[in-house]
């Protein structure tokens, strides 16, 4: 293995802690942004749908954009620009203008989502071994990093503005050194050279579309409890905003419990089963919370969600990644398909909570977590297993020996 490769390793494990940071700090922080601007459960969801928008508008061009540039171009650029972006949120005015700040910064953190799991497929190619799942533990340290910084800001009484501010101002510097750590993406295969960006447009793999699927389920998932727990906590438990600011972060301990296992439980029971049982396991314990009838009981089943959606998502991208050549477009396909479930879910929750309740919209995830077990059935068994890259002896970075 070499030491290029171990620092592309760190370096991707590390961008999904800073993007989970980012990220995580403008969800704990959603609920202020409501009462800052006296905003009401609808008009929250009309935030998170323009952040939706920005964010799926600009997955739709990284399968061109990867294909041209590559992982490591699109997070030397993109990730300042998400810090930044963030920073226009906490000064936002009013609804109109934080439905554009949010968009820009959904813009932004659609690049960098996009490019870090193309960067982080790469690495995992080179490995040659399930790797991806770990990576995305890291995003799990950052989104749980988020969530103590906002209890504490809340705590010590601590301005939004000033928050928001801080965290942007340590990203810029932060992204701009890990940039330097990455590996470039995967070269197309002898007689392709110079037709990337064509080739880019071409129809994908089935496969790519049934992940994405899943990943759509997932991602719908993970946004319901990641945009409304806080509301829900407060709402109809009548949790204090410090207990609420809680929630995100013990869901994020459980999916860092299960990522850091994920890669190891996926060569055990392969990801197809794995995949169907985490499924199963989601709907079941997002009945937990629905049924929760006190705030403590509540929080403890938002981390058995969390224990039991984490791998989904990464073990579909991780396959997307490996089903073509080149895993920037794939991973772009599916992770589009993802932010659309992400984009509807939480939008989807805001209209129903005001048509009837927000326990009872909560319910689209149970039937979610059957969606995805009832999904991975149809995974092809030849499409769960990493395949290697064997790349130019020319290129260090991209020549590793695989493991027996």
């Amino acid at each position: 293995m070499t030491r290029a490769l171990r620092k592309a390793r760190h370096g991707a494990v590390l961008t999904f802690v800073l993007a989970g940071l980012m990220c995580g700090t403008f969800t704990v922080r959603l609920p202020a942004l409501a009462d800052r601007l006296r905003l009401p459960e609808s008009s929250v969801g009309l935030t998170l749908l323009s952040w939706g928008l920005g964010a799926l508008l600009t997955m739709q061009l990284m399968r061109v954009v990867l294909a041209r540039i590559g992982s490591r171009g699109v997070l030397r650029a993109a990730a300042p620009l998400c810090a930044a972006s963030l920073v226009l949120v906490a000064f936002a005015p009013s609804l109109p203008v934080l439905a554009v700040a949010a968009a820009l910064f959904g813009m932004a953190f659609g690049a960098v989502d996009v490019g870090m799991n193309a960067q982080g497929s790469a690495v995992e190619r080179a490995y040659g071994r399930p790797i991806m799942s770990g990576m995305h533990a890291g995003w799990c340290v950052g989104a749980i990093t988020a969530g103590l910084l906002g209890t504490a800001a809340i705590s010590l009484g601590l301005s939004l503005t000033a928050h928001i501010l801080v965290v942007a101002l340590v990203s810029v510097p932060a992204a701009l050194a890990l940039s330097r750590m990455h590996l470039p993406d995967p070269a197309p295969e002898a007689g392709e050279a110079g037709q990337a960006a064509p080739g880019s447009r071409r129809r994908l793999p089935g496969v790519v579309y049934l992940l994405g699927a899943v990943t759509f389920a997932a991602f719908m998932v993970e946004g319901v409890v990641a945009d409304w727990n806080g509301l829900y906590l407060i709402g109809t438990l009548h949790a204090s905003e410090a207990v609420a600011a809680l929630g995100y972060p013990v869901f994020e301990a459980g999916m860092l419990l299960a990522r850091l296992a994920g890669d190891r439980l996926r060569g055990r029971y392969g990801a197809r089963g794995l995949i169907m049982f985490s499924g199963a396991a989601t709907a079941l314990a997002f009945l937990v919370v629905i049924a929760a009838p006190v705030t403590v009981a509540a929080v403890a089943g938002l981390f058995f969600i969390g224990l039991s959606v984490a791998t989904i998502s990464p073990m579909a991208l991780s396959l997307a990644g490996t089903a073509t050549r080149e895993p920037g477009p794939a991973i772009a396909q599916a992770s589009a398909m993802g932010y659309a479930g992400l984009l509807l879910g939480p939008v989807v929750v805001g209209f129903l909570s005001t048509a009837a309740s927000l326990r009872v919209a909560m319910g689209v995830a149970v039937v979610l977590g059957v969606v995805i077990a009832v999904a991975a059935r149809l995974l092809p068994a030849s499409r769960t297993e990493i395949v290697p890259l064997r790349g130019s002896a020319e290129d260090e970075e991209r020549s590793v020996p695989l493991a027996a």
